[in-house]
């Protein structure tokens, strides 16, 4: 199962690179996007926890890392206003492109 790391930019300006056990935050963040405090912390949530569902439905147990960079950016969230500006700056590794897509699809993870 690929690991990604997700990069985001606090109200604050500091930087924090956040791990996934899947691709599957893709499908939750857009490298770039700019959101609410409030919206970050509940997109990165259900991207942790559906990264956490697949771990546990390739090995039968959930993934403690992705409950761990939950529990650090629940934690971080909390120090801003909900309505505070968080930039995602990067998500490596990007989605690989299929022949002749003009669009990234994950592949099997």
């Amino acid at each position: 199962m690929p690991e990604l790391t997700f990069t985001v930019r606090w109200p604050d300006g500091s930087l924090e690179d956040c791990w996934s056990p899947s691709l599957v935050v893709h499908d939750h963040l857009v490298e770039g996007e700019i959101l609410s405090v409030a919206e970050f912390h509940r997109r990165s949530t259900q991207a942790l926890h559906a990264a956490s569902e697949r771990v546990r439905a390739a090995y039968g147990f959930p993934c403690s890392r992705s409950a761990a960079s939950a529990e650090r950016i629940r934690s971080r969230a909390a120090d801003f206003a909900a309505d505070a500006a968080v930039t995602v700056v990067r998500l490596w590794p990007p989605l690989p492109e299929l022949p002749g897509s003009t669009h990234a699809q994950e592949s099997g993870s």
